[in-house]
């Protein structure tokens, strides 16, 4: 037994799930609203609060769906209930990053800003604090999307080793590399 898929989701008392007839899930909540189309092998049911999902058979394509789609309806549930959050710092001389509407503009060093336009279900906020690395908080329900987002920003600017420049999450730790000078 799949020991992510066998564990029942509980749902807040401000989150309400339907389940269609083509194995449609939606889920709503006070953060907005999200839907997937579940496998038609998957069954899913829901009892006084929790969700329950079970697979058919213990066939290799039923075993690997099932804790796939038990945690993409978990992740659905929080996204909508309490929603989730991602932070980047721009670590870097001169770095900078400012935010208009939906668009993103970052300075990172080449010869020309970078604009990047955000899906409207992630909101955005950059901070510019002096002596502190400008950090980018996105916020959104759908958690895919918010790390689809945040790995295409931290895509523009890769942490080097030598000195640790670039675009990075907050805590994440970098294998720093000694230079020419340590090999004698």
């Amino acid at each position: 037994m799949s020991r992510i898929g066998k564990l029942p989701i509980t749902l807040p008392a401000n989150v309400a799930i339907t389940v269609a007839q083509d194995n449609a899930v939606t889920v709503k909540g006070p953060k907005g609203s999200l839907s997937m189309l579940v496998d038609r092998d998957i069954n899913i049911s829901q009892e006084d609060g929790t969700l329950v999902v079970t697979r058919p058979t213990e066939q290799k394509r039923h075993k690997a769906m099932h804790g796939l789609y038990r945690s993409l309806i978990n992740n659905m549930v929080i996204g909508v209930s309490t929603g989730f959050r991602e932070q980047l710092e721009l670590v870097g001389v001169g770095f900078k990053a400012s935010i208009s509407g939906t668009t993103l503009e970052l300075a990172l060093g080449y010869s020309h800003n970078i604009f990047l336009a955000l899906p409207a279900e992630v909101k955005a906020t950059a901070v510019t604090e002096k002596g502190k690395a400008p950090l980018i908080t996105l916020e959104s329900n759908d958690k895919q999307l918010l790390g689809q987002v945040a790995a295409k920003i931290r895509s523009l600017r890769k942490v080097e080793p030598y000195k640790g420049k670039g675009i990075r999450f907050v805590g994440e730790e970098i294998r720093r590399k000694a230079g020419k000078t340590a090999s004698k």
